[in-house]
């Protein structure tokens, strides 16, 4: 099914919404992008969702004010969605349709790829390996992100993953130095926003941002981390860059992929969520890794609220078949003051091995990170104990691993202010546990 050129068509049957119904269409595919030609003149973009015979629906990007079924042109384009690239789009702010928001002028593509990439050879994939610091001591030391890994972070209502994200996005580097953070925001309030602008002025690492704001289309809520994942993969195989792309809240997204589900009229599954949810989700985490040949890796730290604190809710479930890991926030730990509030024994990271060490962190780190996440487990045990005894009625030995956890939690996993190094990080665990061993 071939065109060779534009094919314009006056057949809108209805709009509701940003929702466009266009009849009598031939030669059409899914997710082709097409043009909208208000009646005043006025361009707007719009992709396909669905085609039923000669129906097509299709989904506008921007404001349908104006729009009417007897004067407004609908030109399919016969292309699929493709993301502009240049160095030049560093340290630049865009919408989730790529459009810039900081300002300054649309720079000039050096190349154009598809928004939902390239498909990789599974042969020419590395395994991920050396360290990436996020100077979060609870991350470095116990729950190691790895270059070209995906490991997500799993929030609650009410806890500080945004300011969490802000300092991973200030504080977040690679030994090299050759580094940039991919930062893709979905469904931003206008406050949110603005804090997060704030946060990208005070970077000193090479960034590029993809804001999708609460009001916008939820079809560029869809778009935004894939044309994140290829500035990643831009940037990562094309100038040998370590990229970092961290991505809030992908819970909108998947309320997104809700959305347009809905819209097409398929059959819900779990919780009213598509079905191909999953297979979704992981052409997206997918895309995080490293190329055999290939100096650039990238590493992916998606953030996922999960609904009703509920970690075997869909969306946090699904997510942690496809990641290597997890990091749980825990609104227990944030309700005593501790930031950030990580909760150890339940997160970690499966490829943290394959970055620490001589060479990589230090030698000891794999030593100092059992025996902290021992002691802290035994005291976490303990904790249950002395609320049934009380500690008068514990041993010496109980009581002293009961004041290591409070220690732990006080002194390692929380930090208000600044970043840890992961050396700094050690030495800390080191010290911690010489203090409450008996000699």
């Amino acid at each position: 099914m071939m065109r060779l050129a534009e094919y314009r068509y006056s057949t809108v049957q209805g709009i509701r919404s940003q929702l466009l119904f266009v009849g009598q269409v031939e030669a059409v595919r899914m997710g082709e992008v097409v043009r909208v030609i208000a009646p005043d003149g006025r361009e707007l973009e719009g992709e396909v969702l669905t085609v039923h015979k000669n129906d097509v629906l299709i989904q506008v990007f921007g404001e349908c004010r104006g729009l009417d079924i007897h004067n407004t042109t609908v030109v399919f384009t016969d292309a699929v969605k493709q993301t502009p690239l240049s160095p030049t789009m560093l340290n630049r702010v865009f919408s989730g349709s790529m459009q810039p928001l900081d300002s300054k002028p649309m720079f000039v593509p050096e190349r154009w790829w598809p928004a939902g990439g390239f498909p990789l050879n599974p042969t020419l994939r590395e395994s991920p390996r050396e360290f990436i610091e996020t100077g979060i001591s609870a991350i470095d030391g116990l729950t190691t992100l790895v270059r070209g890994q995906k490991l997500p972070i799993f929030s609650c209502s009410g806890l500080p993953s945004r300011r969490m994200v802000a300092d991973i996005l200030k504080y977040s580097r690679t030994p090299k130095g050759n580094f940039v953070v991919i930062f893709v925001a979905l469904g931003l309030t206008h406050h949110e926003y603005a804090f997060y602008m704030r946060i990208l002025e005070e970077l000193n690492t090479h960034y590029v941002a993809i804001v999708n704001l609460a009001g916008d289309s939820v079809l560029e809520r869809l778009l935004a981390p894939r044309f994140g994942l290829t500035a990643a993969e831009y940037f990562a195989f094309q100038h040998g860059m370590d990229a970092l792309a961290v991505i809030t809240d992908m819970t909108n997204y998947c309320d997104a992929l809700r959305e347009i589900s809905s819209a097409r009229e398929e059959l819900p599954g779990r919780r009213g969520y598509p079905g191909y949810m999953y297979s979704d989700l992981a052409m997206l985490f997918e895309r995080a890794g490293r190329i055999k040949g290939r100096t650039g890796s990238v590493t992916m730290l998606p953030v996922v609220t999960m609904p009703e604190d509920d970690i075997t809710h869909p969306i946090p479930d699904l997510t942690g078949y496809i990641t290597e890991g997890q990091i749980v926030l825990s609104r227990e730990m944030h309700q005593q003051g501790i930031y950030p509030p990580i909760d150890v024994l339940p997160s970690l990271s499966r490829l943290m091995q394959r970055g620490i060490g001589e060479g990589l962190t230090r030698k000891d780190h794999r030593t100092v990170a059992n025996d902290l996440y021992r002691q802290y487990a035994r005291g976490c045990d303990l904790r249950g104990l002395a609320a049934i005894v009380g500690r008068d009625g514990m041993t010496e030995a109980d009581r002293r691993i009961l004041d290591f956890c409070d220690a732990f939690e006080r002194e390692f996993v929380h930090h208000q202010t600044g970043r840890r190094s992961v050396l700094e990080t050690l030495d800390l665990g080191k010290e911690l546990l010489a203090r409450f061993t008996p000699s």
